[in-house]
């Protein structure tokens, strides 16, 4: 899927058929429903999975859960803005 055909998705009431969990949970962090996207972070248990989670860890407010989180991933902990770290994220899980 394209980044900006996910993205004009945002306008339905349901993320698009075939997204990993990861992708579905940023979608739904994007609605404003960081519970339904944190169920779905949970439920995807490799390194996307954990991306997603620290990410949604930092928009908490969290930092050092998202650290973990972060190093499951092998990733550096971000200090971009937010909606830069969301497109990074969601451009990576797409491919």
């Amino acid at each position: 899927m394209e980044f900006e055909t996910y993205k004009s998705s945002l306008a339905q009431d349901a993320p698009p058929e075939g997204l990993s969990m990861a992708a579905q949970a940023l979608w739904w962090e994007a609605k404003g429903d960081w519970h339904q996207a944190h169920q779905c972070a949970q439920k995807q248990p490799d390194a996307d999975g954990a991306w997603a989670h620290a990410y949604l860890h930092r928009v908490e407010g969290d930092l050092r859960n998202a650290g973990g989180w972060y190093g499951r991933a092998g990733k550096t902990p971000s200090g971009a803005p937010l909606k830069e770290e969301w497109e990074t994220i969601v451009r990576a899980l797409l491919g």
